[in-house]
C-alpha cells in the first residue's frame, strides 16, 4: 500500500515514507512546519526523478501529493448523533453530522503550489525556444545597452539560453537529458516556495502597525504563532492591551498569554463565557485561520465562531492573519457548523461524570467554520485583501487541474 508506482527511486520512496509516518503520528505542529517538510520532500522526489517529459514529472508528484494527503490527521463527521456541543449556538442538529472525508488542507495547498510554480517554469523554458529567443533578442533595448558593456559581462548572458534550448522531451537517444536540462531551473522554483514558507511570519507582520493603534483593546483566541507574531510586531510602535479568550477544551490561549506578557503586552486572560459581555470594549478582534475557503470563509480554532459573532453584534472589525498557504480551492457547502477534526471528548464530558456520560453522546470540535459575511479583511504575506477576492488569489496561487490531486 505504502509503495507508489509512479516512483520507481526506493530513495524517493523511503522519504516519503519517513514524512507520512511523521503526518500520521501528528509529530508536526503546526501549519507552517508541515508545509515546510511537505516542500522539502517534494524537493529531493524531484531532485532524484527520472522522467522524459513534463506530464511525467507531474504525475510523481500528484502521486506523492496524495500519498501524503491520505496520511494525514483528517476528520470525518460522526454517523447521525444527538450531541452535546462545545462553544456552538443552540443544540446542533442530528443531521448536521455526516460521513464527509475532510482532509487537512496544509499539504494538499502545498503540493498544488509546487505544481503551480513547476508548470510555470517549465512554460517559461517552453517558450524561450533557439528560434524565438534569436527573433526577440534582435530587436531588444536591452541588447543595444548592452553592447556598450565590459564584454565579460556580455558573454555571461547566453548561458541561460544554451540551458533552455538544449530541452527535448521523450529524447530516444538520451531520454535523461530533459530531467537535466529541466532540473536546476526547477530547483530554484521550489526553493521560492520554501523562503516563502520560512519568511511568512515576518511577511505577515509587516503591517501590524498600520492595524493596530495606540490605547486599542484588541480580542483574540488560542494561540496562533502567525496571531503572536503580528501583535509582538505591532507592540515595537504602539502601546495597546490583548484580551486572550483561553480558547477550552484545548486551553491554547494560556501559553499565548505567556508569549504576549512576556514581550511587554499588557495581556489578560478570560475565559471563552467572557467574550460578549467584553466585546464592548474591544476595538479589533484579530484571528488566526485553520484554512481559508474559496468562498472567503475559513475553519479557525473552536471559539472563533463564538468570538465573530460576537463582534458582529457590537459592530467590531474582525481581521485574519494567515499566510497564503492556508488558501483552499474548496468551498463550505454542507452546513454552517462543520469541524475538520474532534479532539478528545473527555476534555469536556470525562467519565467521572458516569451517569451523564451514559446519556449524551459528546462531540468535542476542533475548528469552526466562519462564514466571509463575518470577516473583514484577511492579512496575508501578499498583502490585505477582502473576503471576496480570495477566489481570485486561489487562481493566481493554483492550477485548475490541481484542485483534485
Amino acid at each position: 500500500m505504502g509503495i507508489l508506482p509512479e516512483i520507481q527511486n526506493v530513495a524517493n520512496q523511503r522519504i516519503v515514507e519517513v514524512l507520512v509516518s511523521k503526518l500520521r503520528r501528528r509529530q508536526l505542529v503546526g501549519s507552517r512546519q508541515t508545509a515546510i517538510e511537505t516542500v522539502l520532500v517534494l524537493r529531493q522526489v524531484v531532485a532524484k526523478a527520472r522522467f522524459s517529459n513534463i506530464e511525467q514529472l507531474i504525475q510523481i508528484i500528484k502521486a506523492v501529493g496524495r500519498r501524503l494527503v491520505q496520511a494525514q490527521p483528517k476528520g470525518v463527521y460522526p454517523s447521525p448523533v444527538y450531541s452535546f456541543p462545545v462553544h456552538s449556538i443552540g443544540l446542533l442538529n442530528a443531521s448536521a453530522f455526516v460521513s464527509l472525508p475532510y482532509p487537512e488542507h496544509t499539504v494538499g495547498n502545498t503540493v498544488r503550489k509546487v505544481l503551480h510554480h513547476v508548470r510555470e517554469e517549465y512554460h517559461a523554458v517552453s517558450r524561450a525556444g533557439p528560434s524565438t529567443q534569436t527573433q526577440k533578442s534582435s530587436f531588444l533595448i536591452s541588447k543595444f545597452v548592452s553592447q556598450g558593456q565590459p564584454r565579460k559581462q556580455t558573454l555571461a548572458a547566453p548561458k541561460s539560453e544554451a540551458r533552455t534550448t538544449s530541452l527535448r522531451e521523450n529524447d530516444p537517444d538520451d531520454p535523461d537529458s530533459f530531467a537535466k536540462g529541466l532540473k536546476p531551473v526547477l530547483m530554484e522554483a521550489i526553493q521560492d516556495v520554501l523562503d516563502e514558507l520560512e519568511t511568512v511570519y515576518d511577511n505577515v507582520s509587516k503591517s501590524a502597525r498600520d492595524h493596530i493603534h495606540s490605547d486599542e483593546i484588541v480580542l483574540t483566541i488560542g494561540h496562533s504563532k502567525t496571531v503572536e507574531s503580528f501583535l509582538k510586531a505591532a507592540a515595537h510602535y504602539r502601546n495597546y492591551t490583548v484580551i486572550v479568550a483561553e480558547s477550552a477544551p484545548s486551553f491554547g490561549g494560556h501559553e499565548m498569554a505567556r508569549s504576549l506578557s512576556s514581550a511587554g503586552i499588557s495581556t489578560f486572560l478570560v475565559p471563552d463565557s467572557s467574550i460578549y459581555a467584553l466585546m464592548s470594549r474591544v476595538n479589533k478582534c484579530i484571528l488566526g485561520a485553520h484554512a481559508i475557503l474559496a468562498n472567503g470563509g475559513m475553519f479557525a480554532i473552536t471559539g472563533s465562531l463564538l468570538a465573530v459573532s460576537a463582534a458582529q453584534a457590537h459592530s467590531t472589525p474582525v481581521v485574519v492573519c494567515a499566510g497564503q498557504f492556508k488558501l483552499t480551492p474548496l468551498w463550505n457547502l454542507y452546513h454552517e457548523y462543520g469541524a475538520l477534526d474532534f479532539a478528545d471528548p473527555s476534555s469536556v464530558l470525562g467519565f467521572e461524570e458516569g451517569s451523564l456520560v451514559d446519556k449524551v453522546d459528546v462531540v468535542n470540535p476542533y475548528f469552526d467554520y466562519v462564514g466571509p459575511e463575518l470577516i473583514n479583511v484577511y492579512i496575508t504575506n501578499d498583502g490585505d485583501h477582502p473576503p471576496s477576492s480570495v477566489y481570485r488569489l486561489i487562481k493566481e496561487s493554483y492550477d485548475d487541474e490541481d484542485h483534485e490531486l
